[in-house]
């Protein structure tokens, strides 16, 4: 089993919580509505319910090299309730399991950049406010 592939230059958003489809529709307007250009790749097969990070690196970790994915945004449980609906980025490629939250305000400049490998997911993870969530650089 391999993770999907996320569409040419954008990110995978897996979607991990199914208990409530207004939450996830919210989310992907939310996601949609910060940029111009598709940005995201959705996923909401309930293969993917309760997933937990660990599980998910193991599963990129046991895929066939050209089916691994270096990073995603998971849609679980914390996104679907908060009101501000924020993705948990994940690493699997650098540091695999490396987590923090990203509004969808912020996720267009991520996927941006990491889609066509500007920057790496630490330069992300690294720049957190005290609540682990990713507000923009210098904002902490």
């Amino acid at each position: 089993m391999s993770l999907p592939q996320p569409d040419d230059l954008t990110s995978l958003v897996v979607r991990t919580d199914f208990s409530s489809d207004v939450a996830w529709e919210a989310v992907r307007a939310a996601v949609d509505s910060c940029d111009e250009y598709p940005q995201a790749t959705y996923v909401s097969d309930r293969t993917y319910a309760g997933a937990t990070v660990s599980a998910l690196v193991d599963v990129d970790a046991a895929a066939a090299e050209e089916h691994k994915v270096a990073y995603l945004f998971l849609a679980d449980e914390v996104t679907m309730a908060h009101t501000e609906h924020p993705l948990l980025a994940v690493d699997l490629y650098d540091e695999p399991g490396r987590t923090f939250r990203v509004p969808p305000l912020y996720f267009a400049d991520i996927s941006a950049n990491l889609s066509i490998s500007n920057m790496d997911f630490a330069d992300f993870a690294d720049a957190v406010d005290a609540a682990g969530v990713y507000r923009g650089f210098g904002k902490d």
